[in-house]
């Protein structure tokens, strides 16, 4: 593999961890992720891949879905399950729409078939770490009635408890939440939040508003906080 690029002094020592069963691919991405100046974990297989997830606390995740012991899947839904928003790329074979619908409806922050190039998976990287930057920047805590979001450290509470969402259910929420009463039309969230390129749906918004709404809203058939804007998209009413 060929290194594309420089990174930043910015984002110098974040840590990646690279988990996947191929050891040439798991040494060419572990090599170039150091010479980026990242601070690189490896796993080989699934079953050591989840314990370095939870125990290391990594900045982003690159992820196998075919994997020895626990499948990427499985790494993915337990991390989200248990309210771990590390920023998660998938690397897969499995290029079809289908699998790329299930990865990210798990809670995957992009998806990129194997066989790539190198350069799009450092672009994609940056823009999720890039993303997580500005948001320390340019957010402190906020507080909308019960609802405390603190925009740095990416967390949320309601009434005083913690709140578990998805990597993406947080920068969902943070962009609208971000501008209260500004409509969102769903094409534009979906560029905001999944990036832009990304081939999902006006559905991919709103299963996610759904799903942020039963976290978040006290009756999620009659939200108040997340509000629907008919035929246009949704807004943060606080």
């Amino acid at each position: 593999m060929k290194l594309h690029g420089k990174r930043t002094a910015e984002s110098e020592r974040e840590t990646v961890l690279v988990i996947e069963d191929d050891r040439a691919l798991r040494r060419g991405l572990a090599m170039n992720f150091e010479l980026r100046g990242f601070r690189v974990l490896t796993a080989a297989d699934g079953n050591e891949g989840i314990k370095l997830a939870f125990d290391s606390a990594p900045d982003l995740i690159v992820l196998d879905i075919m994997l020895p012991g626990f499948s990427g899947l499985e790494i993915l839904s337990e991390l989200r399950e248990k309210g771990r928003d590390v920023p998660i790329l998938i690397l897969s074979a499995l290029g079809s729409t289908d699998s790329k619908i299930e990865g990210l409806g798990l809670g995957a922050d992009d998806y990129l078939a194997k066989p790539f190039a190198l350069s799009e998976l450092f672009a994609r990287v940056e823009a999720q770490l890039r993303r997580r930057r500005a948001e320390k920047r340019k957010h402190p805590v906020r507080v909308y009635g019960d609802l405390t979001i603190d925009f740095s450290g990416r967390r949320v509470r309601l009434r005083g408890k913690e709140v578990g969402l998805s990597a993406k259910e947080f920068d969902l929420l943070a962009l609208l939440a971000g501008s209260p009463g500004k409509v969102f039309r769903r094409d534009d969230i979906l560029d905001r939040v999944w990036g832009f390129g990304f081939d999902g749906t006006a559905r991919t918004v709103d299963n996610f508003i759904l799903s942020l709404r039963q976290k978040i809203e006290t009756d999620p058939s009659s939200p108040t906080i997340i509000k629907t804007v008919r035929q246009v998209g949704y807004k943060f009413d606080r």
